[in-house]
């Protein structure tokens, strides 16, 4: 399916559908203004229901906005993911692909909402590392990293980051003596918590430790990163990053 998408200077976003058939619509989706994009371009699929009949609309979203505000944090505060969710629900897509949604939370809220996996890009990362021992660096995340491991036969250390006294803590559990570590979540916003759990794997003897995140932000750049990471692996799901100390994949 082929459309064209415009922006005025005022911010207003317009589309015109080029040819009629299935209609598959890919943005990054990390904007409210990409959002707008793909309700303008299935709008205008929809205004050609005859042409259109019995033809399927999909939707591919790779970093979803607002997927971390998964619940009300506070009384009278907005649940931000939800109102973002109602607004992709209004466009009526038959299929709203995500790419490694930050909880179950964004597939419950978005109908017909399907997960697309990071395996394989995990996947290109650990064998670039020779593999490595995989790393969860949290509670949240060590349910998918075990998927993982299981997929890839690869050993498992389990990390979790407490406050004690007020001052931040990091735990694993396992041997990382000589080892080669392989970090994998899904987003990094500074990176910071990323840098500790590096520090403490190679304080406890890790020759080397890497990341994989699907949802690359890195708000604060890659020097504080570069002190205790050995290399970053992620996706362009994001923003598209140049600097060698990065190797990004493709997906969108």
């Amino acid at each position: 399916m082929q459309y064209e998408v415009k922006e005025f200077r005022d911010g207003q976003v317009t589309a015109k559908v080029l040819q009629t058939g299935d209609l598959e619509v890919k943005v990054r989706g990390n904007s409210y203004t990409d959002l707008f994009k793909a309700a303008s371009i299935k709008e205008g699929w929809d205004s050609n229901p005859r042409a259109n009949k019995n033809s399927f609309s999909s939707l591919n979203i790779a970093c979803l906005i607002g997927q971390r505000s998964d619940r009300r944090f506070g009384e009278n505060e907005s649940f931000d993911l939800k109102v973002i969710a109602n607004f992709i629900n209004t466009m009526g897509f038959d299929e709203v692909k995500i790419f490694h949604p930050h909880s179950d939370v964004s597939l419950a809220l978005i109908d017909n909402s399907v997960r697309i996996s990071h395996s394989e890009y995990v996947k290109q990362a650990y064998q670039a590392e020779g593999q490595p021992v995989l790393v969860s660096p949290d509670a949240g995340a060590y349910k998918s990293t075990k998927v993982l491991a299981d997929e890839f036969g690869a050993d498992l250390i389990p990390s979790n980051k407490v406050r004690v006294n007020g001052v931040p803590s990091i735990s694993f559990q396992g041997d990382v003596q000589g080892k080669n570590c392989l970090i994998v979540d899904d987003l990094a916003d500074g990176g910071r918590t990323f840098k500790q759990l590096a520090q403490a794997l190679k304080k406890q003897g890790a020759e080397r430790v890497t990341l994989y995140v699907s949802h690359a932000q890195f708000n604060f750049g890659f020097d504080e990163l570069k002190e205790s990471l050995d290399h970053v692996y992620c996706t362009n799901s994001y923003k598209d990053i140049e600097d060698n100390f990065v190797t990004q994949f493709k997906v969108i």
